[in-house]
C-alpha cells in the first residue's frame, strides 16, 4: 500500500509522531525502527538503565573520531536503538531549558520556535504526578513525576551547594531554573514513561498505523524533487515503501546520515562517496552540537552509596513495592549555574553550567567496579561553541557515519569546563559533607592549576548525551530545514527530531525533542 506519512525512527519524536498523526483515523501512517521491541525489563526498571549503556540489543553503540583536545580519544556516544530510542536508555531527567534558549532559535531564524510559541507544546505533552498549574500540564501522554526513592548523600549535595552560596529552586521548569533542586523525572508509578510506553503503546492497536521493528532504512527515494518512499532492509530482503511524504527521526546522528546517503548534503562530500547527488544541501551534518562533561569523583566515609548494593534485596523491594533504589534515576539531584564567565550578551538568569549529583563512584560511563564507595558530581557546560560535523564513512547505509564533535575546539568552552571542575570542587568542600567526605579520587588533590585540570579534563571528560543541531531550522546558507521542518530544496520531506534544534538547550535535550514533534504535529502535519 501507499502509505499518507512514513515516520524513520522510533525515538523520543517518531513515537510521538506516530501517535498524534494517527489520531486521524483516514491517515495511514508507517513508523519504522531499526532496533527491536522495548521488553528487556531494564528499559521500565528506572535504575535498569546503567544496564543498558553497552547493550548492543538496544544501542547502536557509537564511537566518535579521534579528539584532537581529548588526548586523541574516540569517545563513547550512547544511542537508544529499540522503540523509544534514546527516551528508553537515557536517566529520564525533565527538564526544559530557559526561555532564552528558544528566544535565540527565534532570532536565529526559527520564526515561530520562541519560548511562547513551544511553551503550550510543554504542556500538552505532560501528565504532571504533582498536578496542574502555571507551569505544568496533566492529562498528556508523558508521565512526569517527582522521585519515589532518593539516596540521602542526594540531600546532603543540596544542603551543600546552598552552604556554597547557591540558591535553591523548586523546579527547574518553573519560574526559576537556576538554583539546585532534585530533578523531576519522566516515569509513571515509578516505571519509566518512555516515548515508546507514553505515546506508542496506546497508538499501537489503531488499524491506520504500522510499526515495523528491525527496519534499517537506506535512502529516501524520490520522484523528480519529491520524496516518495524510503527503501529499507528488514529480516535480510530489501524492500521499497511508497510514501506520500516522509519524516525523518532518526536524531542527530542517523537523520543527516540517511540524507546524505539519499542524495541530500554537501555535493562534494556525496561524490566523494559515490552517490549522486540529488540537491546539493551543504548544511546537512554541520552545526553538531553536545554537552560536553566531566565528573569529579570523591571517596564517602559511609556505605551509603548505591556502589555495593544487594541487587536480589533492592530487586524485590522494586517488584513488590515500585520503590527503593531501583526506581532511582541515579542522578537525583542537580543544578544549574552562572559561572561568571558566560559569552557576553546571555541573559542574567541564564545558566551556563549544570550539574548531576550521583551518590556512586562514576567513570566511563558507569562502566567498571570501581573499589569502595563514592560520590560523583557531574558538570558540563551548557553552550559550547564548537562545532562538529556527522560526515559518511561509507555508502554502506549499514556503516556508523563519522562523528566528529570537534570538543573544546573553541578556548571559551575550555575556560568553562575547568570552572565546572572547580565549582564541583567546591560544592565538596562544604561542612555538609565533611561527615561523608574523604579523599578525592578524580582529579586527585595534586591537579591544582587551570593546565592540570585541563589534563584531567582531556584525559577524562565524556558526552552526557545530548548531541544536536546536525539538521539545522533556519534560514541562512547551513539551514537543512525551514522553520515548518520541511528539507529546504525538495518536497515532501521534513526531519523532526533533535538534528533540528539550531543550538542547544540549558539543559537536558529529552523534553525538547517531544516538545518539537508535539509542534510539529500540531501546526505543520
Amino acid at each position: 500500500m501507499v502509505y499518507d506519512t512514513i515516520i524513520i525512527g522510533a525515538g523520543s519524536a517518531g513515537c510521538v509522531l506516530a501517535a498524534r498523526l494517527s489520531e486521524n483515523p483516514d491517515r495511514n501512517v508507517l513508523l519504522l525502527e531499526a532496533g527491536g521491541e522495548d521488553r528487556n525489563p531494564f528499559i521500565h526498571m528506572p535504575a535498569g538503565f546503567t544496564r543498558l549503556v553497552r547493550n548492543k540489543a538496544v544501542n547502536w553503540g557509537f564511537r566518535t573520531e579521534p579528539q584532537q583536545h581529548l588526548d586523541g580519544r574516540k569517545l563513547y556516544w550512547p544511542r537508544g536503538r529499540v522503540l523509544g530510542g534514546s527516551s528508553a536508555i537515557n536517566a529520564m531527567c525533565y527538564c526544559r531549558g530557559h526561555r532564552a534558549d528558544y528566544d535565540h532559535w527565534a532570532s536565529d531564524g526559527a520564526a515561530g520556535w520562541n519560548w511562547d510559541a513551544v511553551f503550550p507544546y510543554f504542556i500538552k505533552s505532560e501528565d504532571h504526578e504533582g498536578g496542574e498549574n502555571d507551569y505544568h500540564g496533566v492529562g498528556g501522554p508523558l508521565g512526569v513525576s517527582a522521585l519515589r526513592y532518593t539516596n540521602p548523600l542526594s540531600a546532603v549535595f543540596l544542603d551543600a551547594a546552598v552552604e556554597a552560596g547557591y540558591a535553591r529552586t523548586d523546579d527547574f521548569n518553573g519560574p526559576r531554573q537556576r538554583g539546585f533542586d532534585y530533578y523531576e523525572v519522566t516515569q509513571r508509578n515509578g516505571r519509566r514513561s518512555s516515548a515508546a510506553t507514553a505515546y506508542l503503546k496506546p497508538a499501537r492497536s489503531r488499524s491506520n498505523l504500522t510499526v515495523w521493528t528491525g527496519a534499517l532504512a537506506e535512502k529516501v527515494l524520490f520522484e523528480g524533487g519529491r520524496a516518495s518512499g524510503v527503501r529499507l532492509r528488514r529480516k535480510g530482503q530489501q524492500i521499497d515503501v511508497a510514501g506520500a511524504e516522509v519524516i525523518l527521526s532518526g536524531g542527530a546522528i542517523n537523520s543527516p546520515q540517511l540524507l546524505m546517503l539519499s542524495g541530500v548534503g554537501p555535493a562534494d562530500h556525496l561524490r566523494e562517496h559515490g552517490i549522486d547527488v540529488l540537491h546539493d544541501l551543504p548544511g546537512v551534518g554541520g552545526n553538531l552540537q553536545d554537552h560536553l562533561d566531566i565528573c569529579t569523583l570523591v571517596a564517602s566515609k559511609k556505605a551509603i552509596t548505591y556502589d555495593k548494593l544487594n541487587e536480589f534485596t533492592v530487586g524485590l523491594r522494586y517488584l513488590f513495592g515500585r520503590n527503593g533504589p531501583a526506581a532511582s534515576n541515579v542522578a537525583e539531584a542537580g543544578g544549574f549555574i552562572a559561572s561568571g564567565i558566560a559569552e557576553p550578551g546571555a541573559t542574567g538568569d541564564q545558566p551556563d553550567i549544570q550539574f548531576h549529583f550521583v551518590p556512586a563512584l562514576l567513570d566511563d560511563h558507569g562502566q567498571g567496579d570501581m573499589a569502595g564507595h563514592g560520590m560523583t558530581i557531574h558538570a558540563c557546560a551548557l553552550r559550547p561553541k564548537s562545532r562538529g560535523t556527522i560526515r559518511l564513512n561509507s555508502n554502506d547505509p549499514a556503516a556508523y557515519p563519522a562523528i566528529q564533535p570537534n570538543y573544546l575546539d573553541e578556548s571559551y568552552d575550555r575556560s568553562v569546563m575547568i570552572e565546572c571542575v572547580r565549582r564541583a570542587r567546591e560544592i565538596y568542600a562544604q561542612p555538609a559533607f565533611a561527615p561523608h567526605r574523604a579523599d578525592e579520587i578524580l582529579p586527585g588533590a595534586d591537579a591544582v592549576s587551570d593546565e592540570d585540570l585541563m589534563a584531567f579534563i582531556r584525559r577524562k571528560a565524556e558526552t552526557i548525551y545530548h548531541p544536536v543541531g546536525t539538521c539545522k531550522m533556519g534560514v541562512d546558507d547551513q539551514a537543512v530545514v525551514d522553520p515548518r521542518l520541511g528539507v529546504r530544496g525538495v518536497e515532501g520531506l521534513k526531519v523532526v527530531d533533535a538534528s533540528v534544534m539550531p543550538s542547544l538547550v540549558s539543559g537536558n535535550t529529552n523534553a525538547p525533542t517531544i516538545m518539537i514533534a508535539e509542534k510539529y504535529a500540531a501546526e505543520f502535519a
